[in-house]
């Protein structure tokens, strides 16, 4: 039988541990998460019981909901599938996270499509993934302005998405800008602004080192892309409603994981 540890496949690097490589390695195709493995995929199954969440960013790398989980003693299966995605593209969002990357962020792109991950979550994998996500809001995105085509199993008819409460970053014209890899990111935003070289370096590598674990830092790096008039709206804030964890109902409260 093949290994089908996440080691053996490439696909055990979290960007938790190695943030200048957000968002990670994504898998290649649909594939049943468990534990370190990843495993096929049945085209059959269906999720009744489970919740479809949209992974934009390291979400849908499986070293990283390894961790994720594994923080909670959680070791159910997690279901990802590779989905054709219309409507939803992957932007920057306008905060610097604790463990020292710029993350992605859904924003609303009618008739982009592009191929993405949802993630199948039972109520306990959920509300871990909700208590990580400090920095957004879970909404649901379904109707005629976008579309889900699984590549694998039932198609959805909606998703829920993480929507980041600050805002994305935008291209310099208004139009939200897309994530193109933490590095080049970095690369970038460092070369325009004289403020963010004072405050995180003139390189990724200094970014991420003095980002990380600094949560004053942190802040003042989230307010300065704001007052540069770097900062636009994702276009998905509308579909923002009451915030709770696991399906409703259901889940309690969780202490974010160490992200």
């Amino acid at each position: 039988m093949p290994d089908r540890t996440l080691a053996a496949l490439g696909l055990a690097r979290a960007p938790r541990d190695f943030p200048l490589e957000y968002p990670g390695v994504w898998p290649t195709a649909s594939g049943l998460l468990v534990g370190d493995r990843l495993l096929p995929l049945d085209h059959h199954v269906t999720y009744e019981d489970r919740t479809p969440v949209l992974a934009i960013g390291s979400n849908a790398c499986p070293g990283q909901l390894r961790h994720k989980m594994a923080e909670f003693g959680i070791s159910s299966p997690v279901p990802m599938v590779r989905t054709r995605v219309t409507g939803i593209d992957v932007g920057v969002s306008a905060h610097v996270s604790g463990v020292g990357y710029v993350s992605a962020s859904p924003v609303n792109s009618p008739g982009v499509v592009r191929e993405l991950f949802v993630t199948w979550f039972d109520a306990r994998q959920l509300a871990v993934v909700d208590a990580s996500e400090g920095a957004y809001d879970r909404a649901w995105l379904s109707g005629p302005g976008f579309r889900f085509a699984s590549e694998c199993g039932e198609s959805p008819r909606g998703v829920y998405v993480y929507v980041n409460r600050h805002g994305v970053l935008h291209d310099g014209t208004g139009v939200p800008r897309r994530h193109p890899g933490e590095r080049a990111l970095l690369t970038e935003l460092l070369a325009a602004s004289t403020e963010l070289r004072r405050l995180f370096g003139r390189t990724p590598e200094e970014f991420c080192a003095r980002a990380r674990g600094d949560r004053e830092v942190c802040e003042r790096g989230t307010r300065l892309f704001r007052a540069e008039g770097l900062v636009t709206v994702s276009g998905l804030e509308r579909f923002v409603g009451p915030q709770q964890t696991g399906r409703p109902g259901t889940g309690s409260s969780l202490p974010p994981p160490l992200m």
